[in-house]
């Protein structure tokens, strides 16, 4: 609880560097989260075990595999094909490198990261499965099947190998936030089926450790329950609201709204600074 909070402390002394919070894109609060994960800015390695691995930036291809499917046994099929096309081509070319640098290859985080556009968007895809928006019921559903789909394809996996729902990164998730469809509840929600966490979200400038603190709460006790990594990119905006519009001049944001964040100062036990353990679910040992 103490490493918790010193965490949502942290955020709220970085959003202050930049008047529009840009700082907390470079910091991470991180949950079970293992070395040798290729995002930034979760990545680091153990001392012992220096690596390389990557990270790529595939939404698009669950974006063209859903788009031309006349079935979800279609669209499944289609994208662990294209998945597991591209991570042998990848993996040739890492190991070749490997084996010339000395240093060792990790392996791939095929984690479908988006860009702010909307075909390379992997709420694009979620929608394109039949989701009138991102946010409403469906979404779990859609997420999960996605997902799944991604652990059926075989490759060499270091990392998350997750769903990536960064707000800010992906055009039309920023565009189911910014009409108030999407909450922050939503994307921990989704998380539970195999997500990454809380990315890119941006917040009202006044949110305060307490409340920081009682969000990043869930997100660990989320990945220590489920035995998953996650992390969360919390974006405090200065002097902006909830409802407020973001004004982001970055290549590899799309613009949206700040969101509210339904979330009060914790009390009694709580609030304290102990460490307590959770057990991983069906693991009581």
């Amino acid at each position: 609880m103490a490493a918790v909070r010193r965490c949502a402390e942290i955020i709220q002394q970085v959003g202050a560097i930049h008047p529009d919070g840009f700082a907390n894109l470079r910091f991470a609060a991180l949950a079970n989260v293992p070395p040798g994960v290729p995002f930034f800015p979760a990545a680091y390695h153990a001392p012992s075990d220096i690596a390389f691995a990557l990270a790529t930036e595939a939404a698009d291809l669950t974006v063209t595999a859903v788009s031309g499917a006349s079935s979800l046994a279609e669209a499944r099929q289609a994208l662990i094909e294209s998945i597991t096309q591209h991570a042998a081509r990848l993996a040739d070319c890492s190991r070749a490198l490997a084996a010339q640098s000395g240093v060792a290859f990790g392996g791939l985080d095929f984690t479908p990261a988006s860009f702010p556009s909307e075909e390379q968007s992997f709420a694009t895809a979620m929608q394109r499965l039949g989701l009138p928006a991102v946010g409403l019921h469906g979404s779990l559903a859609a997420a999960a099947f996605l997902i799944d789909t991604l652990d059926r394809a075989v490759y060499p996996r270091a990392g998350f190998n997750g769903l990536f729902l960064p707000v800010l990164e992906d055009y039309t998730l920023a565009l189911s936030a910014a009409q108030g469809v999407l909450s922050v509840k939503d994307l921990l929600l989704y998380s539970a089926v195999c997500g990454t966490g809380l990315d890119t979200i941006p917040l009202p400038g006044d949110t305060t450790v307490d409340q920081l603190y009682a969000v990043l709460l869930d997100l660990a006790a989320l990945a220590q329950r489920l035995d998953k990594p996650l992390a969360a990119r919390l974006m405090p905006v200065p002097g902006r609201q909830a409802g407020d519009p973001t004004g982001f001049d970055f290549a590899f944001f799309a613009n949206s709204r700040v969101m509210a964040l339904d979330s009060q100062p914790l009390n009694g036990l709580l609030s304290g600074q102990e460490t307590f353990y959770l057990h991983r679910r069906g693991n009581p040992g």
